[in-house]
């Protein structure tokens, strides 16, 4: 009998016994070893995703680790082979899967949302669904390739070019990647952030970050770029004025990458995008090509994740950590150790 992390109600998580399944044709069993908590997580503790969430719900889906067995016809991997997941199941027959754009498939499955996740000891997978790591890659390290694989998709939904302004509105985890990838990409890049815990780690990463309760963004971003705006804006904070904010930092025909989930209608100047001919683009999650571009941007070193990750709690003190990033204060990643000795670092 192994561990498993489980959302039980608005709230309410805990750390209970789960069976684990053989691997059959096809799948891979797997030793999760670190898993992240990200907002979408938050969002399902909060109760706000319950019609979409059959509980009790194993939750996550930033996760590294092991493969422990294969299925009897799995022949592209072996037991020890250190790996991450592209958390997502296709139809590969709707509209937008014929037409090339399966990572938004009509009836998506997103493992650790509509199906179980990987915050447990023990999870089994199609193997299809695995991405390969360096073994010189540390573990820890690769739990945060799937929201670097977000950062890659949302910079990549934008064109962003060597040499363009780049604003990222929101500065938690995935916003700060999206900076720093933007960054490797040749943007000069402004991030805002009303919080001082997470300014002074975007600042420590080298990053310029304004505060937009005592910075007039606007007029910084006028002042930065000679009057003409910025080139490319990234709402990643999910608050109303995070949205006011990226549409005034814009210049004559910038783009906005809506990045935040929004679960209420915004306001937004449309007279403004007439009048500047904006451009507007959603960016939801990501395809295999960004996943392995995000594998290679965090095992060279290109993206110092390891520095985002502030604290590692056990998988039995989940909940806990569920709390800490609920309340908020001097705490960017939270990563949960599986608890199995089979991932002790790289081999």
């Amino acid at each position: 009998m192994t561990l498993a992390v489980r959302y039980t109600g608005p709230r309410t998580v805990d750390t209970a016994p789960a069976r684990a399944s053989a691997p059959g044709p096809g799948e891979v069993e797997l030793a999760p070893a670190y898993v992240g908590i990200c907002g979408t997580d938050l969002h399902i503790f909060h109760g706000d995703m319950d019609a979409r969430v059959d509980r009790p719900a194993v939750l996550g889906h930033e996760m590294s680790g092991r493969v422990v067995r294969v299925g009897p016809d799995v022949t592209a991997h072996r037991p020890g082979d250190p790996v991450t997941v592209m958390p997502l199941r296709w139809d590969g027959t709707c509209a937008a899967c014929r037409a090339g754009h399966r990572h938004i498939c009509g009836h998506l499955d997103f493992m650790g949302i509509d199906s179980p996740g990987a915050m447990q000891q023990r999870w089994t997978v199609p193997a299809d669904v695995l991405v390969p790591l360096p073994r010189s890659l540390p573990l820890d390290r690769a739990a945060l390739v799937e929201p670097t694989a977000v950062a890659v998709h949302d910079v990549g939904r934008t064109g962003v070019r060597a040499g363009e302004r780049a604003v990222v509105v929101g500065g938690g985890p995935v916003g700060v990647l999206i900076a720093l990838v933007a960054q490797a990409a040749g943007a000069d890049v402004r991030l805002v952030e009303p919080g001082a815990h997470r300014r002074r780690r975007a600042q420590d990463l080298g990053l310029v970050a304004l505060d937009p309760a005592t910075d007039d963004v606007a007029e910084e971003v006028r002042r930065w770029t000679d009057g003409a705006g910025a080139d490319v804006a990234f709402e990643v904070s999910g608050a109303a004025g995070g949205v006011t904010t990226a549409v005034d930092v814009l210049g004559a025909r910038g783009r906005l990458c809506l990045v935040a989930i929004h679960a209420r209608p915004r306001e937004i100047d449309l007279h403004r995008f007439f009048w500047r001919e904006l451009t507007l683009v959603g960016a939801r999650l990501y395809d295999r090509s960004d996943f392995e571009r995000a594998v290679e941007l965090v095992a060279d070193g290109t993206l110092p994740v390891e520095r985002l990750i502030s604290k590692v709690v056990p998988l039995v003190e989940a909940a806990g950590a569920f709390e800490a990033l609920e309340d908020g204060g001097d705490v960017m990643k939270i990563l949960v150790d599986c608890g199995d000795d089979t991932h002790g670092g790289p081999a």
